[in-house]
């Protein structure tokens, strides 16, 4: 037989890893949209006028063999030490049946916010577990299920102090023992509010001139003290305390709630999380019960389910920001959901004796440490300790710095004249042995008594983690198959489309993820010297490089460690511009209707008054109401936020008039980022007049969404804002930091980095073509059995599409809700529900979805509406009916059936598999009985015991 020339490439990643329809499957695609090509669907979507003139372009796209050897060729530049910097960030050892059965486990890191709690159990309990944890090591009995990094939560706890105190008091008093990087980003936060930040020793609080205090324990410079004075005092003038706790020193520490403190915060990264150069980590916040209406962020409850079971479920602010906008408390958005649940598998795999051993074993290194030191006759500070010393050495501290980095030993520089030294888990005795010898002690023994330098007023008397799941039998085998039953209970994208509108849910590729998990990437410290974090250097100046060629903008920080970071930060950097150029009062930003609801959260947290614009009726911004508020915002109009393509899934055509209304006022332009997916390689939101985008690379960047966290959202400026980019986190920059790493969840940029090198230029401009087909073919598809609500003027949506289902809600007294709860017994997550139009579904299907996905998710939405049809004709009971009694469990399939449908049409309707069937695991949540019982730590163990069987 003759050889045969094929055009099929079997490197190529970006057509036939990454991108789902074949091409013979997208020439079907063609027939049902209308078009000949996908060239032609673009030039009917995208308006010309945005069009970018050259293609993206930045080298030859790499095969996924290739790319490994170069990720190992960028990781070999990383040089890393064993680290003594301390200062947040301390070594840790990830248990390996962790490692691999939640970090690098699709059916924990690809699933989205449990927004939907009956496909979510699994995470909702690991989560759980980790508020439980939280709020047993800190004596305070409500936490919530994570926030970004600790400097954040001091912010938001600063904040959020501020709110709840009966003070009068503008002014914050913050210990100077504090981490310089909590110090910096507190400051940031606290300008633009009108806060006072008063730095200071703690003997120097002066309770009755201040709203609030913070507190580090243990100090940074490694004091431990007991704060019950200072909160006693700070109770007696109206104000609150705060303390911000390591959770490993807590195992053997006075817990914050013992001292009456009514916040704490910190960072669970050394539960088992990677210092990753920085992040990302889980960082926590607990409170007295009083406040725990303010509390920011995701709070897990428990409810009941229809059956009236156990459920769980998120409580209280779910949607803070969408429902109060501009009077939002905080513009925190989702959690570090993934970390989290991490760092309570460590303590439910450790459980509470093994924890203390783990800090016993800390603390007791670092007496043997310091002990070493004082025989020597060196000045060792302070008196009471954790796990972390101050050596005053004098005019050597250069010379011991040297040495010990020449045994590949970082130590922290304080002052001129002192070192600090913090030991953590993995510090070995060869390590506290090479330190000695930095300091030029030779010795051969221990120091004969190593006792406890914890003295009992300092000790915890209380009990922690008292409750059965962490008392579980901790056998691997056991620990495997809990994690396991926790993920089958979840619908991930390991499983199925999850369709969102603006979440971008798309292919998280393992050749992507796997560097995150490799030793010279996962185990640097953030504040490492420069040149150990080379290859972390070039990752981010290169990443820097692509994408300001794919957004038309001269320069990036990629500080900000999440979308509503990216937002803050990005009207942080206007602000300044403003301020520098002598326009400090400009503070009016013009925001649509539809923006997402953290746009207007994050503008009133920078200071600036959020004037609302309307909508037109095709949904687009109303050009004339902005023209008219821009007018009379005049001087004082700071910026304008808009999202591109709107919210609304189509691309406006005005867009550059607004942005030039925007300037003509002397305003400048925030775009917002979230729907870069349909824009990538076909238009640039720097060349169609915007000024600052942030960019979400866990949306469109394939950084995993984890269950609700981590994501990244670096900005994007123009070059007359560079110098006002997030400053360092050590201070010392024109701009404050926003987080507490240089470039902040720095690890997970490396998947981002990853995706851009495997796609190249035409492989990200192919993904964005796609991503507008799948979505038109759907909304094509679906047409007549649904109204598409907003087209654009060829008829065509962007990236994503509105289903009204609000005529169903009168013709058959079926909502979204139960429109959204029947799909997942066809085993699909619902698309975006009620936003940006109340009772309507936002569908994104991505472009890493198959023609096949696509087609069983349409055969379930027309299913859905032939049901719909049979309550409108009368052929279906109105109240007992599939819609009303989804999602249906395998408890409703063997129970006695009463219903006037069938087991069959139940729960296997089209579209759902039969062999490889989802099975929620409960029935409907009741949302009202979880707000109103509210219960966020672990039920009884007798729970746990039924679901087992």
């Amino acid at each position: 037989m003759p050889f045969t020339p094929t055009t099929y490439r079997p490197y190529d990643f970006a057509n036939r890893r990454h991108i789902g329809p074949s091409p013979e499957e997208m020439a079907e695609m063609f027939k049902v949209v209308g078009v000949d090509s996908l060239d032609q669907l673009i030039d009917e979507t995208v308006p010309k006028s945005i069009r970018q003139a050259d293609p993206l372009e930045f080298g030859k796209p790499l095969s996924e063999r290739e790319l490994i050897w170069h990720m190992r060729q960028v990781a070999k530049k990383n040089d890393v030490f064993s680290t003594m910097i301390g200062q947040g960030y301390y070594g840790t050892t990830t248990p390996p049946a962790i490692q691999r059965n939640i970090l690098e486990n699709p059916a924990w890191y690809t699933a989205y916010t449990p927004y939907q709690p009956e496909i979510s159990q699994g995470r909702l309990e690991a989560l759980l577990n980790y508020q439980t944890m939280v709020s047993d090591l800190t004596g305070l009995p409500v936490a919530n299920a994570s926030l970004l990094d600790e400097a954040t939560a001091a912010a938001e706890a600063m904040a959020m102090a501020q709110r709840m105190s009966k003070s009068k008091s503008m002014s914050f008093f913050v210990d100077e023992n504090c981490h310089p990087q909590n110090i910096e980003v507190m400051k940031t936060r606290a300008e633009p509010l009108g806060i006072e930040v008063i730095v200071g020793a703690p003997d120097d609080l002066d309770a009755t001139a201040v709203f609030g205090a913070i507190f580090q324990y243990p100090g940074t410079y490694g004091h431990v003290r007991d704060f019950t004075a200072e909160m006693d005092a700070l109770h007696e003038n109206k104000a609150l305390g705060i303390v911000i706790a390591d959770p490993m020193a807590l195992l053997l520490l006075k817990e914050p709630g013992a001292m009456g403190a009514d916040i704490a915060v910190g960072n669970t990264q050394r539960f088992g999380v990677p210092m990753g150069a920085g992040g990302p980590h889980a960082a926590y916040m607990a409170c007295r019960d009083q406040l725990k209406r303010s509390m920011p962020g995701r709070i897990v409850g428990v409810s009941i389910d229809s059956h009236g079971d156990k459920a769980y479920r998120l409580s209280l602010q779910t949607r803070e920001q969408h429902i109060r906008r501009e009077k939002a408390t905080s513009n925190v958005c989702t959690a570090q959901a993934l970390l989290a649940v991490m760092a309570s598998f460590y303590a439910v795999f450790h459980g509470p004796e093994g924890l203390k051993a783990i800090a016993q074993r800390i603390h007791r290194k670092t007496v043997r440490l310091a002990k070493g030191l004082e025989a020597a006759g060196f000045s060792v500070q302070p008196d009471v300790y954790f796990d972390t010393i101050t050596v005053d050495v004098g005019p050597m501290q250069g010379l011991i710095i040297e040495a010990a980095a020449a045994r590949k030993i970082n130590v922290r520089k304080v002052g001129d004249t002192k070192i600090g030294l913090s030991v953590d888990e993995t510090t070995r005795s060869a390590v506290i042995e090479k330190v000695w010898a930095a300091f030029g002690i030779t010795r051969q023994d221990d120091p004969d008594d190593i006792e406890y330098r914890i003295p009992e007023a300092n000790a915890r008397e209380s009990d922690y983690l008292t409750h059965p799941i962490f008392h579980l039998n901790r056998a691997e085998t056991e620990m495997m198959r809990y994690m396991r039953r926790l993920a089958d209970r979840d619908l991930a994208l390991d499983r199925a489309m999850i369709p969102l509108g603006s979440c971008t849910m798309k292919l998280n590729a393992a050749v992507e993820m796997m560097p995150i998990t490799w030793h010279e990437f996962s185990n640097i410290h953030p504040y490492a010297p420069a040149e150990q974090l080379a290859g972390y250097a070039q990752v981010v100046e290169e990443l820097s490089e692509i994408l300001c060629q794919a957004t038309g903008y001269d320069a990036m920080s990629m500080q900000p460690n999440s979308g509503a970071q990216g937002e803050y930060a990005g009207l942080l950097t206007i602000a300044a511009y403003h301020k520098a150029n002598g326009d400090a009062h400009r503070n009016i930003c013009l925001i649509p209707v539809s923006a997402h609801g953290t746009n207007p959260a994050s503008a009133q947290m920078c200071g600036m008054k959020v004037v609302v614009v309307k909508s037109a009726e095709n949904g687009d911004v109303d050009v004339e109401d902005f023209r008219a508020k821009a007018e009379a915002a005049g001087d004082n109009l700071a910026a304008c936020m808009i999202t591109y393509p709107s919210t609304h899934g189509v691309f406006e055509e005005t867009v550059r008039e607004v942005c030039e209304i925007t300037h003509q006022y002397g305003g400048q332009v925030y775009l917002d980022g979230a729907n870069l997916n349909a824009m990538v390689g076909l238009s640039k939101p720097g060349e169609i007049g915007s000024d600052v985008s942030h960019l979400n690379l866990h949306k469109t960047f394939a950084i995993p969404h984890g269950g609700g966290g981590p994501g990244m959202g670096p900005i994007g400026v123009k070059a007359h804002l560079e110098p006002y980019l997030p400053g360092n986190p050590l201070g010392g920059d024109i701009a404050g930091p926003v987080s507490a790493a240089p470039n902040g969840s720095a690890s997970i940029l490396l998947i981002s980095y990853a995706y851009c090198l495997a796609m190249g230029g035409a492989g990200l401009t192919q993904a964005t073509k796609v991503a507008i087909l799948n979505a038109n073919y759907i909304a094509k598809r679906l047409e007549g059995a649904y109204d598409v609500l907003f087209k654009g003027g060829k008829g065509r949506v962007a990236h994503e599409c509105i289903l009204d289902t609000r005529p169903y809600a009168d013709s058959a007294h079926v909502s979204v809700d139960d429109i959204a709860k029947r799909l997942m017994d066809s085993g699909f997550h619902a698309p975006t529900m009620s936003w940006p139009v109340a009772g309507t579904l936002m569908i994104e299907p991505t472009e890493s979805e198959t023609k096949a996905e696509l087609d069983r998710f349409i055969t379930a939405m027309l299913s859905i509406r032939d049901e719909i049809a049979a309550i409108e004709k009368g052929d279906m009971d109105p109240v007992n009916n599939p819609l009303k009694n989804a999602p249906h469990t395998v408890n409703d399939l063997v129970a006695e059936w009463d219903r006037p449908y069938s087991r069959e049409q139940a729960c296997f309707p089209p579209g759902s598999f039969r062999v490889d069937k989802y099975w929620p695991p409960i029935g409907r949540v009741d949302n009202v009985h979880g707000d109103r019982n509210l219960i966020c730590t672990c039920p009884p163990l007798e729970d746990y015991a039924e679901a087992a069987e």
